[in-house]
């Protein structure tokens, strides 16, 4: 007990008079031992280090993770040295909701099966999703998260101890100034003239005792420049150890980068297969309709049915216009009966969508459901088409 008291009285004198020199220093009333320039320079790239290193790290965690709520869940579990449960990505829970939903609604119906399709998909991008947040984490994020907690952290202890170090060598210089002024103050006093014999005595007495304090004041300044240069040496071999970081940060940037183009590449892959899906699922029901969504520049007009069959011996015509290159565009002027070719196979037929009834002998009466052979164009520019009769 006796002993701890002891060193508790030591170290709160050593942290008293440090804080004073500190103090000084501050206030510039006190001399401060500057460290050399390639060392300042060392110190100032770790710093620079360290701050972006922690900036690119926290907004890396912002990318992979947006949810504030997880990152801070995911923090405790890290703390806790649990490992942290997996987490559904939004992608794969979309696609369940969407087989979920093509369940109710019926796969056979063409909503379902399009549901269906859509949420295979939407779950191969969450797993893909879910790949590339594993391969990020662990070639890019703990690295950085090592560095910040592991290297950085020795370096910090280690310049709070040169800079302690610094404190103490300073304090020792202060104190052998003081000492040696007070030694020469001390020397010049005394008066050999003096009557009284025990005022030189005592005066000579000081001199003396002053001359033991410089002794040990210098001592005591050796030994703290030793220590200050070891620390000093220390520290300095942390701090050139930045650069292999830096080697070890660019090799994890590199892997990052590839993971990211992986990922990507997965997903215009997936989207590409899925438009190809869709695009043949539904060119019966809805002829072309991926081709003009994917194409917005292509546009085709026809008229009616009705207006149509009204003209006796008129073809409607039926316009488009393109933007593609290397796709000639249809003419603008009313078709001609003698421009259209039968199929080899034999005569066109049709099927009636509506009721007609005709009003005088050029026209022809038509019921809704009707299978007939005629010459027949189709326009696609109508959300479900339109059948023109000739």
């Amino acid at each position: 007990m006796d002993f701890n008291l002891k060193k508790l009285t030591s170290d709160a004198g050593v942290f008293f008079t440090r804080a004073v020199q500190f103090t000084e220093e501050k206030l510039g009333s006190a001399e401060k031992t500057e460290l050399d320039a390639h060392l300042e320079n060392l110190i100032a790239r770790a710093d620079c280090t360290k701050n972006w290193t922690e900036k690119i790290f926290r907004q890396t965690e912002v990318l992979l993770q947006p949810n504030p709520s997880a990152r801070i869940e995911e923090f405790f579990y890290e703390k806790l040295d649990k490992k942290i449960p997996s987490r559904t990505t939004n992608g794969e829970l979309l696609g369940q909701y969407m087989l979920d939903a093509a369940k109710d609604f019926g796969p056979g119906t063409p909503y379902g099966s399009t549901l269906i399709t859509v949420g295979e998909y939407q779950s191969r991008l969450g797993g893909a999703e879910r790949e590339f947040l594993q391969t990020s984490a662990i070639n890019f994020l703990t690295p950085l998260r090592n560095f910040l907690e592991g290297d950085w952290r020795t370096i910090s202890k280690e310049r709070r101890l040169l800079e302690n170090r610094r404190l103490d060598l300073d304090i020792c210089k202060a104190r052998v100034k003081k000492a040696k002024q007070a030694e020469a103050k001390a020397a010049a006093e005394p008066d050999f003239q003096e009557t009284r014999p025990r005022n030189y005595v005592l005066s000579a007495s000081a001199s003396a005792l002053w001359s033991e304090e410089v002794d040990k004041a210098e001592q005591e300044l050796r030994v703290a420049q030793t220590e200050f240069d070891r620390q000093a040496e220390v520290t300095r071999l942390l701090l050139e150890g930045i650069s292999s970081t830096h080697v070890n940060h660019l090799r994890c940037l590199h892997e990052f980068v590839e993971a990211q183009a992986t990922y990507y590449a997965q997903c215009h892959q997936y989207m590409q297969e899925l438009q190809k899906e869709l695009s043949s699922a539904n060119s019966d029901t809805y002829p072309n309709s991926f081709a003009s969504n994917a194409n917005p520049s292509t546009s085709a007009t026809c008229p009616s049915p009705v207006s149509s069959a009204t003209l006796p011996g008129v073809s409607p015509p039926c316009l488009a216009s393109t933007s593609t290159p290397g796709i000639a565009r249809e003419p603008s002027g009313p078709l001609k009966i003698q421009d259209v070719q039968q199929p080899s196979t034999g005569h066109r037929k049709a099927k009636v969508l509506y009721d007609y009834d005709a009003h005088d002998t050029s026209e022809l009466s038509l019921l809704a459901d009707e299978v007939g052979a005629a010459m027949v164009h189709i326009c696609y520019g109508e959300p479900f088409g339109t059948c023109c009769i000739m």
